[in-house]
């Protein structure tokens, strides 16, 4: 015999106690549909309160068991609710707060410690139901029943919202034994067409990865880290999460292991997306921005991925944005300090592109921050290449324009000698 779902342990007139300031809330809410839609997510909020109707069944475990969790669906709406997301930015702050109190009583008339211990209990009651409306929605004419109808897509939108506070509310350790339910449906809205749904998915794993233990993930990994290669050619207003999720789960799950496969894969999709778009600053900006722990993962095995890396580098030194600049010159000692850029025909070009940028920046902004960068840099490659670099940079030293950056390596070379 199944056990008893753990909404069943909040009294039925507590329930009906607790949505009454929610539902005269809702109801004050001024609410317009979206442009071009008529499905009403207001009444979709409405939809999940318990009915105060004489004939609802006041008894039965059951019943009570699905009242609470449309009750907690409706709180985590309320909740997940931001004026960033467009489907659910109608609904008021004073909502919002009565529904932060609203879970709040639940928890205490069920008996639970705190609002956590309630969602722990009520997961397998509220997620099933999250990830079907998701998963209806989704593109997949393999599984498509013909004349069978689909919720509108804005229910799978308030779904994967619904989801994300949800899990949100699980932290560590817990949330490790909740991963067979979670992660199937996390997958379902990362694999959906919709990029609002995809990227509470992204958020969701973003949360997921950083509250269990790598090892809890080893059952999922490579669909997950498949599902995040999917994700790499995402819309410009997704691609900051799509590489933050996929750099995230990537060195969590393979951080032990650099030979990985993963790595190489995941690694070529982002530079192959980059190269289709080199001159897109939102795009080459997060991806220098969250790539970091990438390159320190693969250390040495980026040497395979050294044409497409340097390419990008070097169109990118001579961006017009400063931030670019830095970035970029961040990212190239980085991988010189873990490669060498051993055997690399790199070197020679590098020493040369980083000479022209020190001309280039005379006139910008952030000149000093850039020159001292290429000194380190310049002074990194010395030690490493030795000979190939001295041959490079020979033909610089008489470069009447060069006599600051000459002087300043010269001083700096001396003092890393007597040092």
């Amino acid at each position: 015999m199944a056990p008893p779902a753990a909404g069943a342990a909040i009294p039925r007139d507590a329930l009906l106690r607790i949505a009454a300031p929610l539902r005269d809330s809702l109801a004050a809410a001024p609410y317009a549909p979206p442009e071009g839609s008529s499905t009403s997510t207001k009444s979709l909020l409405s939809s999940l309160l318990p009915s105060s109707h004489p004939q609802a069944p006041a008894g039965g475990g059951g019943a009570r068991s699905k009242e609470a969790a449309g009750l907690l669906l409706f709180c985590a709406a309320a909740r997940a609710a931001s004026p960033e997301y467009p489907a659910l930015h109608w609904v008021p702050v004073a909502l919002s707060d009565a529904a932060a109190a609203a879970v709040e009583e639940m928890a205490a008339a069920g008996g639970w410690g705190d609002v956590g211990e309630m969602v722990v209990g009520m997961m397998p009651e509220v997620v099933p139901p999250l990830k079907d409306v998701v998963k209806a929605t989704c593109v997949d004419t393999e599984d498509e029943e013909i004349g069978k109808e689909k919720p509108p897509k804005e229910h799978a939108v308030v779904a994967a919202h619904q989801f994300r506070w949800l899990v949100s509310q699980v932290t560590y350790p817990k949330l490790g034994d909740l991963c067979w339910l979670v992660i199937p449906c996390a997958l379902t809205a990362l694999d959906h067409w919709s990029p609002e749904v995809k990227e509470q998915g992204m958020v969701s794993f973003m949360h997921i990865a950083k509250s269990v233990k790598a090892t809890e993930l080893n059952l999922y990994e490579d669909a997950i880290l498949d599902a995040c290669c999917h994700n790499i050619p995402a819309d410009d207003e997704l691609w900051y999460r799509a590489v933050e999720v996929s750099v995230l789960l990537l060195t969590c799950t393979q951080r032990s292991n650099p030979r990985s496969p993963w790595y190489d894969r995941m690694l070529a999709e982002m530079l192959g997306h980059l190269e289709r778009q080199p001159l897109n600053k939102k795009r080459r900006v997060a991806w220098l921005t969250l790539i970091g722990p990438v390159f320190e993962a693969m250390g040495l095995f980026l040497l395979a991925h050294f044409r497409l890396l340097f390419s990008l580098f070097f169109q990118w030194m001579h961006a017009d944005d400063d931030k670019t600049v830095l970035l970029v010159l961040e990212r190239i000692h980085e991988v010189i300090k873990l490669t060498w850029i051993r055997k690399s025909p790199y070197t020679s070009r590098l020493v040369d592109e980083l000479v022209l940028l020190y001309k280039e920046s005379a006139t910008r902004s952030s000149r000093e921050v850039v020159w001292n960068h290429i000194l380190e840099m310049l002074a990194t490659l010395q030690k490493c290449k030795g000979q190939q670099f001295e041959e490079a940079w020979k033909k610089h030293e008489v470069d009447p324009d060069l006599t600051m950056l000459l002087s300043c390596f010269n001083e700096l070379c001396t003092k890393n000698h007597s040092s």
